[in-house]
């Protein structure tokens, strides 16, 4: 992941002071739809964030354990992808 370390952690900032800011209008009392824009925007974020580290998984773990000639890594590697897509559908 160090390939996109720096990129992923701006993003990850800017999240978490959105999320700061949601706070903020949640005792300000703001309007509920604002509230529900940001949060939306907040997933948004955060899915880019999980797209960045899925590339990077896929382009240097798994390639490595394929490369590796290691079959029982790259099935490793395989079964992580299947784990994580599997509880995602839930």
């Amino acid at each position: 992941m160090n390939h996109e370390k720096t990129a992923i952690t701006k993003r990850l900032n800017k999240i978490e002071g959105q999320v700061r800011g949601i706070n903020r209008m949640i005792v300000e009392e703001r309007y509920c739809i604002d509230i529900l824009q940001q949060m939306q925007a907040i997933k948004s974020a955060l899915s880019k964030v999980e797209d960045a580290i899925l590339k990077d998984h896929a382009a240097y773990c798994v390639e490595s354990a394929l490369e590796s000639g290691d079959i029982k890594e790259q099935r490793k590697k395989f079964g992580e992808l299947v784990d994580l897509f599997s509880r995602m559908k839930r």
